[in-house]
């Protein structure tokens, strides 16, 4: 029978007509022509292809249609997202009235009006959702005598949903909920719901993260039918276990992560070899071995994607009996691993590798401030302690910096933000942000990591086979003009052409502004001309890394993709080196929509671990509204500045509270100038900050700059009403924009995990 893969690419060829039912069984020369009409019916109904009024087949993008996820605004406009399959690649505006019904998250079709004017998104309307993107809505419930509705917590959902008497549950004034929909928007008719269940009252300690966890539907506990299959998985190893592995247990290997980390799934050995070269061994946990294709455990994994990191807990992809139990690589103990062994000269070049199944012994359990301050401090109690292992913690701190050095001078960018780590006390009150620091430990494993990523990547590559890669691609050209333009202001010039830069161009800028005063402004705007990597079933290179080949293979426990990877390559190394036919076949129609739920996985916890920071932070700062802080200029729009202080928590001062002048935002120098006085905030700039308020629901910090003079009074009172008039207009225009907008700007990245 004819796969769905080879009708969407017949139709989607230059030469293709619309086709009628009939005229494509001929075309295929289909003998089962109720399975195929069965085909055609599923493909239209998951909007993949379209019928035609005269009853033709063909793809959305051939008819003037756009294919994707909307994305709401707290405004009640959206934007449709096109699927990464479609040739189609630009986001598409609608407006609220042309949402017909659709809400945040759907999958939807959409008819393109006006096709991208210059500066300008294509616009267009929403004419069929074919799949809802949420059943359940979280939020505050506000009650009245025969009715209640829900102020929803995610602010893209810009009605709020009603909740008839009946449907209540015994939900009261401030209750944090989740709303079960029943009924979605109709013309002007809100969503409808009823109150599934009540998490407590919006002030009481732990509704706020469980709120967060509910929101984006976080699974929690895993269910029973998976827990009955980790129960099955044995705590040691058995000789069965060693068929076809290579015995690594003599050879001297150590894991090396944060001290609270329970999942260890990496471990690394280094070696001085005759010729002058180092041996670099990385030998990750063989998770695959113990989650099978296709079993109860491999489904939850694939449903949940990657595992989460909220400030106060993890949500597991795996449960604890396999990701703390026999799949960590905790020390003296024997475990399965996929060994990457790789020769490196003194250049970092790898001249030699091998990849295979092996059984592995770690000899020690370390920590990445115990190394630090063996390497750093030379603590000669730990030297003693770890004496057998100093001389290789050396070898390993000399090959990270050579590996850095060729990263580097192959043009890598490297991005060094702050990193902040929120410490939770009892109550799951916040009592400290402290930053994280970088030290030459945490760099040497992520030069390791990455370096062997890069290889798997390429050795899979050039075998040929269904592989999934980690993908960055080039920035966007309009995006990458607006910066050059934007770094002309400080006297930078980049070399080369948007569409054609290298990432060494930009590596380059950041080492020409590295300790300068406008190393963060420059830095920060960069980043935001940048793309969102990606998992893809293509090998597409990835930009920021200035690497050709590049995937995720170091952390099977956490995150799909890896395990994906783990499974291919057994496959591959057991069937000597190839795969059949049929499961090359198989892999080929498999990966791609994998590709894309794992990355809409990894977006979706991404979020929610912002969001509990962001609310941890604001819940922080609580106590300290009128106290004074030093902090630096994040970002400046329209509306206003963002300030950041030395402990990482972002406020804003918006334009009404900037009372010595009229600010006009200058958008080619992300700037605000003071009409008057001249005075200009640049991203970068150093400023003093009091707390003016913290609102908790919204997770949001607002400041005001300490000792702003205040304007001169107008001499007459003409001048005076007309300053009065312009001022709040000033602030009419932003007092919806300021902190919603927030989400639109490029955060970093989050803190506390690899970002191999």
């Amino acid at each position: 029978m004819v796969k769905d893969r080879e009708i969407i690419e017949y139709m989607r060829t230059n030469a293709y007509k619309p086709m009628t039912a009939d005229e494509l069984k001929d075309c295929f020369q289909v003998e089962e022509a109720d399975a195929f009409m069965s085909i055609l019916d599923r493909l239209e109904e998951e909007g993949l292809i379209v019928r035609t009024r005269t009853n033709r087949y063909g793809v959305p993008e051939r008819l003037n249609l756009v294919r994707g996820r909307l994305q709401g605004n707290a405004k009640g406009f959206g934007f449709v997202i096109p699927d990464a399959d479609t040739p189609f690649e630009q986001d598409v505006f609608i407006h609220g009235n042309e949402m017909n019904g659709a809400m945040d998250g759907d999958m939807v079709l959409a008819r393109i009006h006006s096709m991208k004017k210059e500066g300008l998104r294509p616009e267009g309307e929403v004419i069929r959702v074919l799949r809802r993107g949420r059943t359940e809505v979280v939020g505050t419930y506000t009650d009245s005598k025969h009715f209640g509705f829900v102020i929803a917590d995610d602010k893209r959902l810009s009605s709020d949903i009603f909740i008839p008497k009946e449907g209540k549950n015994k939900a009261k004034e401030g209750d944090k909920v989740v709303v079960q929909l029943t009924d979605y928007p109709k013309g002007r008719r809100s969503a409808e719901g009823r109150v599934k269940e009540i998490l407590g009252h919006k002030n009481d300690p732990g509704v706020d993260i469980l709120s967060v966890i509910r929101k984006y539907q976080l699974p929690e506990a895993f269910p029973e039918e998976v827990l009955a299959e980790a129960e099955k998985v044995p705590d040691t190893i058995s000789e069965e276990d060693l068929t076809g592995r290579r015995d690594l247990r003599e050879r001297r290997m150590v894991t090396i992560d944060g001290e609270d980390a329970k999942d260890l799934d990496d471990a690394v050995s280094i070696e001085r070899l005759d010729n002058g070269n180092i041996r670099l061994g990385v030998h990750i946990a063989d998770v695959s071995y113990y989650v099978r294709e296709g079993s109860p455990l491999d489904r939850e994994a694939y449903d949940r994607g990657t595992s989460v990191y909220l400030v106060d807990r993890v949500i597991p992809m795996l449960p604890q009996r396999l990701s703390n139990g026999i799949c960590s690589l905790n020390p003296r103990v024997d475990r399965l691993a996929m060994t990457c062994d790789m020769e490196l000269d003194g250049k970092g070049n790898v001249i030699h590798h091998d990849i295979y199944p092996s059984v592995i012994r770690t000899d020690e359990r370390m920590t990445y401030q115990a190394v630090k301050q063996i390497l750093v401090d030379e603590d000669p109690e730990l030297i003693e302690r770890y004496a057998p292992l100093v001389e290789d913690f050396r070898l390993m701190g000399h090959l990270a910096e050579v590996l850095q050095q060729r990263r580097f001078a192959r043009g890598a960018i490297d991005f060094d933000f702050p990193e902040a780590k929120i410490i939770i006390g009892d109550g799951g009150k916040p009592v400290d942000i402290v930053r994280r620091p970088r030290t030459i430990a945490e760099q040497m494993i992520e030069e390791f990591m990455l370096v062997a990523n890069e290889t798997v990547s390429e050795h899979f590559y050039k075998k040929k086979v269904p592989f999934m890669y980690r993908i960055h691609e080039h920035p966007d050209t309009d995006k990458l003009e607006s910066f050059f333009e934007f770094i002309t202001h400080f006297g930078h010039q980049a070399r080369g052409k948007a569409d054609k830069i290298k990432p060494r161009v930009l590596q380059q800028l950041l080492e020409e502004i590295k300790g300068r005063p406008e190393e963060p402004v420059i830095s920060t705007v960069m980043l935001r001309s940048m793309q969102q990597a990606k998992y893809s079933s293509e090998c597409l290179g990835h930009f920021g890394l200035a690497a050709q080949f590049y995937s995720h293979f170091t952390s099977p426990i956490r995150r799909y993709p890896d395990l994906v990877i783990h499974r291919i390559m057994r496959e591959v190394l057991e069937g000597g080196g190839k795969l059949s036919d049929k499961r090359r076949a198989e892999l080929k129609e498999w990966l791609p929509g994998t590709a894309q739920h794992t990355s809409e996985r990894e977006r979706i916890a991404i979020d929610a671990e912002r969001e509990t920071d962001d609310l941890k932070k604001a819940e922080f700062m609580m106590d300290k509204v009128g106290e004074t802080f030093d902090g630096i200029i994040s970002s400046v729009t329209s509306f206003g500045v963002f300030v950041e202080l030395d402990n990482t928590v972002e406020g804003l001062i918006h334009v009404s509270f900037m009372t010595d002048d009229y600010y006009h935002f200058n958008e080619s120098s992300m700037s605000l100038v003071g009409e008057r006085t001249g005075k200009v905030y640049n991203i970068g700039d150093k400023v003093t900050v009091k707390v003016a308020g913290v609102n908790l629901e919204e997770h949001k910090v607002d400041f005001e700059f300490v000792d702003m003079d205040k304007p001169e009074q107008p001499q007459s009172e003409s001048q005076w009403i007309h300053s009065k008039q312009k001022k709040e207009k000033v602030r009419l225009q932003g007092k919806d924009n300021g902190h919603k907008d927030r989400g639109k700007r490029k955060r970093k990245n989050k803190g506390g995990r690899r970002t191999d």
